[in-house]
């Protein structure tokens, strides 16, 4: 079964493209008859219109209401985390089959919940529940969906590593930034796997990184970037979600390159190179489809990897020579054998 849900990944990443079109035709060959399947999707504070993992969480509940027939999707978003719990709790305490949880900060807010409600099934994005001093816990009815972003930090760090040594850049300075929202371990992970590549392919470049401390306000994320280009960095990786379309911004102003997040976002700026992906919409959907089906996993659904297509990277708006995108291919194959492994772990 795992087998066929990880092929499912790849081929359902592909049919999202096809989705505007099969809109318009009714229920899809999954579509089902049996009992109303309710599902509730919070939002972490970065809202619906962050252009990354909140958006792509809520693609994945529509795709999913069009491919069931029996499903039917519910939204509310936090403005602040005091509305996690309330919210959790408000779809809980409804009778939703499952509620989804979007976002590492909720961790300990689903934890409390799916406790007092454990005939609900929940899904955690990007995190497994969590006590309150951080420490990850194993809960039945709550389904952890998790990604190997250094793995998609890697392959855009080989792409600015290169960039870099080639001395193809604006400033020359040979140095380069991530801008991060909070430092949580799906944004660290993303840039460890940046820093770690392109000091791989360019020992001797220079990784500056700042934080935001926010999620969702781009003026945030528009000053670290800044800050950064100030120093010298001819590339900006934006790990911030919507407040990171600051940095995207702050790279155009400036004539430097910048790398987005979490979806193709070459249409958000001029000088997006890359950007590194991870596939939110489909770990979404198969949360959902898991409960159609009755076939949740709780604690037991496989991670997201390069070798299973849930994280990868989209080609931006420039043409990459052909020993960068030889090379990005190497360094996602040797990945994916297992014969290089990205640092999960901060080291700056």
């Amino acid at each position: 079964m795992k087998r066929s849900r990880l092929q499912f990944v790849v081929i359902g990443a592909l049919l999202l493209l096809l989705v505007p079109a099969l809109a318009a035709c009714g229920s899809g060959g999954n579509s089902s008859s049996g009992p109303k399947v309710k599902v509730g999707l919070v939002t972490d504070t970065g809202g619906l219109n962050d252009k990354g993992f909140n958006h792509l969480a809520y693609v994945g509940l529509q795709n999913a209401m069009h491919d069931f027939s029996n499903v039917v999707g519910s939204v509310k978003e936090s403005k602040s985390d005091a509305d996690y719990i309330p919210n959790l709790q408000g779809f809980a305490s409804q009778g939703y089959n499952l509620v989804i949880a979007v976002g590492f900060l909720m961790a300990q807010a689903v934890a409390t919940v799916a406790k007092q409600y454990p005939n609900v099934h929940f899904a955690i994005i990007d995190s497994t529940p969590s006590d309150a001093n951080g420490n990850s816990l194993t809960l039945p009815n709550v389904e952890p969906l998790l990604f190997h972003e250094q793995e998609a930090g890697a392959l855009v760090g080989v792409i600015a590593g290169m960039l870099e040594k080639g001395g193809t850049t604006k400033l020359k300075k040979n140095t380069i930034s991530a801008v991060g929202g909070v430092s949580i371990p799906p944004v660290d992970k993303y840039i460890a796997g940046y820093k770690w590549a392109a000091q791989m392919e360019d020992p001797g470049v220079n990784v500056l990184v700042g934080y935001s401390q926010d999620f969702s306000d781009p003026t945030k994320c528009k000053a670290v970037a800044n800050s950064q280009i100030g120093l010298g960095s001819d590339i900006v990786f934006q790990v911030a979600g919507g407040c990171g379309l600051g940095a995207l911004q702050a790279a155009d102003t400036a004539g430097v390159y910048s790398i987005g997040v979490d979806t193709d976002q070459k249409a958000d700026a001029q000088n997006v190179i890359a950007s590194a992906v991870k596939r939110v919409e489909v770990a979404t959907y198969l949360a959902i489809k898991d409960v159609v089906n009755g076939h949740f996993q709780g604690a037991n659904e496989p991670a997201f990897t390069l070798q299973n297509g849930g994280v990868g990277f989209a080609p931006g708006n420039i043409t990459l020579s052909s020993d960068i995108t030889a090379e990005v291919t190497k360094v996602e194959n040797a990945i994916k054998a297992g014969t290089l492994t990205p640092p999960t772990q901060r080291s700056w």
